[in-house]
């Protein structure tokens, strides 16, 4: 290949006058190879690849769409349906060059960096630990573009609410915002559509306007429009994280709060050194100026009053004032709790620590109530010990029905405590020991178990304490004088029964029929 420069002084050369055999010998080309220099006037000649195989356009667009975007489907139909020999690497490249399987690379404008013009915010999830156990938590950070301030928190979960009540309490932090938010393609901000035309959340544009800003989302795969915040992130894993030990989400925020707001402020930053709080001064005039009246997000909750006087919210119980058993409504904000009833506020609480769950709370210095709700999952430690004392079998069951998953054990225990009352406690633990043999966990099961041993065994029933006074009862005393019945019938011996193979079967099958038929056929038989 012959350099441009050569190219160039060749045909200036031309320009002069100079022959072609000449100009061969002095640069040691071929004189086809001058003729056709001089002839594209000393430029360098496209070059456009020439495929021996044509494919049209609007055929790879149709076939493209049918195959859901699999390119080897797409390969198959064209050899099979249409007839094309073309090699798959050579359809992949022709379906990318024609922008059908993904859309030409476009370049990034760049914006200028002026002061009071943009922030960005992000959100990026970290494993971390709290007290020596590993928890999954979300960091969101709010950055000022131009003087480059950090505003970071943590959070169990992150939804459409918390994110409100962050972007509240980083503006109020700083008392003023930038017109412009650049965010990625949330949902939690993002109705539908990608990058420019992407539309807001009515609910989010509505909160933003409050603000004075408005949500911008990047193009997609173009995270470089909020370098500065994802830049942030990387100090976050540098320089926050390493070396430090956390007790408690509250810990962990309080020092996320701390590094970010007074330890990096001061602190150069970039290859500028520039200084994050006093960059801030310079630009101050250019921010909106935010009023401190503003009120804080909330999101609305309706509960009922129970019987106690207390309302449930998110594992905890709070008392309401009064002696009625009002529906109230329950207004949540980032760090604190307001009841409302007839839009009369009742009681302000503030929300308990991370973890905190079953827990009552009253307002300070009044007198808790005389009754508390009570935990709802009753346990069964008792009946346990009492089970387990009547012998090793019933022991084994009682482990079977605790490591059995999708039962209620702790119901299952305490009606066997209570049927284990009802039959000799040889025959309880055979029944449970046959139970365990079939892995039978249901109670009419285990009922027709203890009959079926009971009917084997020669266990006698419980005596049942009679009252001898029936005899005086004028039912009995009417009923006496009447004839005997006749139980002569009763008296041979029933039919031998083959043990069934599957005890929760009924002893008698034929019972099982009888009980089928209409009790006006049975009269009838019996007459």
């Amino acid at each position: 290949m012959i350099d441009p420069d050569m190219r160039k002084a060749i045909y200036q050369l031309h320009l002069t006058g100079r022959p072609v055999r000449e100009l061969s010998r002095l640069f040691h080309v071929g004189r086809n190879t001058v003729r056709a220099i001089i002839r594209h006037q000393g430029e360098l000649p496209p070059t456009v690849r020439k495929d021996k195989i044509q494919i049209e356009l609007e055929l790879l667009r149709r076939l493209y769409q049918e195959c859901d975007g699999w390119v080897q489907r797409v390969h198959e139909k064209l050899r099979e349906e249409e007839g094309i020999q073309v090699s798959y690497s050579t359809l992949s490249r022709l379906l990318r060059e024609s922008g059908v399987s993904q859309p030409p690379s476009t370049r990034c404008a760049r914006v200028p960096d002026e002061p009071g013009q943009e922030m960005q915010h992000d959100t990026t999830v970290y494993q971390l630990r709290l007290a020596g156990q590993p928890v999954r938590v979300t960091a969101s950070l709010l950055y000022l573009r131009y003087c480059k301030r950090r505003y970071l928190k943590f959070y169990r979960l992150f939804n459409r609410f918390l994110m409100k009540c962050f972007l509240h309490e980083a503006l109020m932090h700083w008392g003023h915002s930038a017109p412009q938010c650049i965010i990625d393609n949330t949902n939690l901000a993002r109705l539908r559509g990608t990058g420019s035309r992407a539309v807001i959340v009515p609910e989010m544009a509505a909160f933003a306007q409050r603000y004075g800003f408005q949500f911008l989302c990047h193009a997609v795969g173009h995270s470089d429009r909020k370098a500065g915040v994802e830049r942030g992130f990387w100090s976050v894993e540098s320089n926050f994280l390493p070396g430090r030990s956390f007790e408690s989400l509250e810990d962990l925020n309080r020092q996320a709060l701390e590094w970010a707001t007074v330890r990096m402020e001061p602190r150069g930053v970039g290859k500028s050194s520039l200084i994050p709080a006093v960059a801030f001064e310079h630009e101050r005039p250019y921010l909106i100026e935010l009023p401190p009246q503003l009120p804080a997000p909330y999101c609305s909750h309706r509960r009922d009053t129970d019987q106690y006087g207390y309302v449930a919210f998110e594992g905890n119980y709070y008392w309401v004032p009064g002696g009625q058993r009002h529906e109230v409504v329950v207004l949540q904000y980032a760090q604190q709790l307001k009841i409302y009833h007839q839009r009369s506020c009742l009681a302000e609480y503030p929300l308990p620590a991370d973890g905190v769950k079953n827990a009552r709370v009253s307002p300070a210095g009044q007198t808790p109530p005389r009754y508390q709700p009570k935990h709802r999952k009753n346990g069964s430690q008792l009946e346990q010990q009492r089970l387990r004392a009547l012998g090793p079998e019933v022991a084994a069951y009682v482990d079977y029905v605790l490591h059995s998953p999708g039962l209620q054990p702790h119901r299952l225990l305490r009606e066997l405590w209570a049927f284990s009352r009802q039959v000799p406690a040889a025959v309880f633990a055979q029944t449970l020991e046959r139970a365990l043999r079939y892995r039978v966990v249901h109670l009419q099961t285990l009922h027709r178990i203890a009959w079926f041993c009971l009917s084997q065994s020669q266990e006698r029933l419980p005596d049942v304490e009679v009252d001898e006074s029936f005899r005086e009862r004028p039912a009995y005393q009417e009923g006496c004088l009447t004839d005997e019945p006749d139980l002569s019938r009763y008296d041979s011996p029933p039919p031998a029964q083959s043990e069934p193979s599957d005890p929760t079967l009924p002893l008698d099958p034929a019972a099982d029929e009888d009980d089928d038929t209409n009790p006006r056929e049975r009269e009838d038989t019996n007459e």
